[in-house]
């Protein structure tokens, strides 16, 4: 087995032990193509199209649908050029500050950011995501050279004023440094042959 396969069995086992599971350690990904048919934009995104979507699976077990809202002139090579919306629609319960944790080690995958500011975004982060349960939403919104807007069923909960951290949180999913390569094909309607 390879170095790194054992540093993810581990990881993977560490998290599932303490209920932490988020995209960047699943084992399988199911993703499905968005059908052609034209699709309703989000509530808070209203110029939006659905780009697409993937489910997550972890040793077989469901743990959230996500979706893309893209702004129409949006392109999946220039996703970070425009506004956007990427829903969870948890499966499972999980901690709001172990999923706040979790992101903070993916944001790393993205680029560099100084101890200060991971601390800075984990504590925003961990004021702003509530622990989820099966049916719960947690939606991020995008906004280019401003920030990131969240909300909770719905509900918007805050924002964080840091482009640098938009950037990197959305990229958890969206950019080619990701962990999970086929959830972000999925997820910006590239992935080829999606299995259902």
């Amino acid at each position: 087995m390879r170095r790194t396969g054992i540093a993810r069995t581990a990881l993977v086992l560490a998290l599932a032990a303490t209920g932490v599971v988020t995209a960047q350690v699943a084992d399988t990904v199911t993703a499905s193509r968005v059908s052609a048919a034209p699709a309703q934009a989000h509530p808070l995104l209203p110029a939006s199209r659905l780009q697409g979507e993937a489910l997550l699976r972890f040793w077989g077990l469901r743990i959230y649908q996500a979706r893309l809202w893209l702004a129409p002139e949006a392109r999946p090579n220039n996703w970070s050029e425009h506004p956007l919306a990427l829903e969870l629609a948890y499966l499972r319960d999980l901690k709001g500050r172990a999923i706040a944790e979790r992101s903070i080690e993916e944001m790393r995958r993205g680029g560099t950011f100084t101890e200060a500011q991971a601390q800075s975004w984990l504590t925003q982060m961990q004021a702003l995501f509530p622990d989820v349960a099966s049916g719960d939403r947690l939606t991020g919104i995008y906004l280019p050279g401003q920030g990131a807007r969240f909300a909770f069923n719905g509900r918007i909960v805050g924002q964080i004023d840091d482009p640098q951290f938009a950037r990197l949180f959305f990229g958890i999913w969206l950019a080619p440094t990701t962990s999970e390569p086929e959830m972000r094909l999925s997820l910006l309607g590239l992935a080829a042959n999606p299995s259902r």
